[in-house]
Parts: C-alpha cells; sequence; structure tokens
C-alpha cells in the first residue's frame, strides 16, 4: 500500500531531522491532512495507526468525521469563519487556526454553550503574505493575555502557513521567527506554551528542526488528493 510506504518513509525523515537537531523523534506529533480526501482514505490510514487528521474546511468534516472510526481525533488547521464556531467546538478536538480575539471570543462563547473547554493555537502570518490569514506577530503579544483569559479557551501555542519555496532554506527564518515569538508570548504570560504547529509536506524537516511540535502532512503521506479523488470533469 502506497500510504504505508509513505508514511514509513516520512517517520524516517522526521527522525532524522529530530537527530539533527538534538531532538526525540516522540517530540513531534504527526497531524494526517485530510482535507480533499474520501473517508475511506482516511479509514485506510487510521487502519495504519494514524490517530489525527486535519481538515480544513468545517463542512466537508463534518461530512466525513461520522464515516470514520470514532477514535480518531480531529483539528481543524484552515480558516475559520464566526459563523461555524459552534460546529467547529462540536466536531474538533483543537481549532489550531485562532487568528483574531472576535474569532477567540466567539469560541469561547459556544465552548461556554457546550460546556467544554477548547484547546487552540494562535495563527501567525509571520511573513506577512496578503493572501494568508493569522496575526501579524507584533499583535500576538498585544492581545495574548486577553485570549489566554478567556475561561473555556485553553491555549496551547502557536501555527503559521510558511510561504511556498523551491529552496526550503528560504522558509527557514519564518519558523526559527515562530519559534522566537513562543518564547515571547511565554515571558509575556509567566508560563510555558506546548506547541508549535509548522511544517508541511514540502518543508516539515526544516520545521522540525527548527522546533516544531506539529507537523501538517497531507500529499508526503496519502498522496496528491487529485489522483485518489479527481475533480468534476478531470480526465
Amino acid at each position: 500500500m502506497q500510504v504505508s510506504a509513505n508514511l514509513n518513509l516520512v517517520r524516517q525523515r522526521i527522525t532524522a531531522a529530530c537527530a539533527r537537531s538534538g531532538r526525540r523523534a516522540e517530540a513531534v506529533t504527526l497531524i494526517t491532512v485530510s482535507k480533499g480526501q474520501p473517508a475511506e482514505v482516511v479509514c485506510a490510514a487510521a487502519e495504519l495507526g494514524l490517530s489525527i487528521f486535519g481538515e480544513s474546511r468545517v463542512q466537508e468534516a463534518k461530512s466525513k468525521i461520522g464515516l470514520c472510526p470514532g477514535r480518531l481525533r480531529w483539528h481543524l488547521i484552515g480558516h475559520l469563519q464566526s459563523n461555524k464556531c459552534r460546529d467547529a467546538v462540536q466536531f474538533f478536538a483543537m481549532i489550531q487556526s485562532v487568528d483574531s480575539l472576535a474569532l477567540a471570543q466567539e469560541i469561547n462563547r459556544w465552548a461556554e454553550k457546550s460546556a467544554k473547554t477548547m484547546p487552540v493555537l494562535i495563527e501567525v502570518n509571520v511573513a506577512g503574505e496578503s493572501s494568508k490569514f493569522g496575526y501579524a506577530p507584533e499583535k500576538v503579544l498585544a492581545e495574548l493575555k486577553e485570549i489566554n483569559a478567556l475561561p473555556r479557551i485553553e491555549l496551547h501555542g502557536l501555527m503559521t502557513v510558511a510561504p511556498f519555496a523551491q529552496d526550503v532554506e528560504k522558509v527557514r527564518p519564518v519558523f526559527a521567527r515562530l519559534r522566537e515569538l513562543k518564547g515571547q508570548c511565554e515571558d509575556v504570560l509567566g508560563a510555558p506554551l506546548t506547541d508549535l504547529s509548522m511544517g508541511m509536506s514540502g518543508d516539515f524537516e526544516v520545521a522540525v528542526e527548527e522546533g516544531a511540535t506539529i507537523i501538517r502532512l497531507g500529499s508526503a503521506v496519502l498522496g496528491p488528493r487529485a489522483a485518489l479523488r479527481p475533480a468534476a470533469g478531470d480526465p
């Protein structure tokens, strides 16, 4: 099975990246990005021991989660609109894409209604790309205490999506900056943050070397989405 071979290679690459940076491979959590993949692909991946899956759209996740094993955990890794917060709180074990105080407050409101505490990451647009969502780094520090004070929010750390680059060394500064920002946040809060979610299929080894505790891999594990589920009209 190709997914099995992909997974073995990914694990070898994680182990090697950790060794280069003096870290243990167990310190890195792999989230398998299943957006655009049918439920049967998720189920097959779950049989290989994968247990945490990432989705970018609440509606797609809602239709998929019920078709997959109940033991799986789901993280929202894409932009969250405020009118989808109720479902996001219901269906996801973590929301990695909190990009404003207003969104955090809305998540908190629905978590209160659901009598649950919602683990979250603050999404940071480190490179300042206009096409991406996320806090500017300096604004994270300005609003950090307010987010952390929300009673139904459990702040675990930071997340970023690095710019695409053929030469992955060009995005190393993005990951290093997020790691530095995490340290600054810890100073503000006077408490540790456990997670840095950074690194995807094209750049995860550099992210691991720079301290990622969560990596989000789609095609590197499951293969190209188009090859598994062609869009309507594709040949």
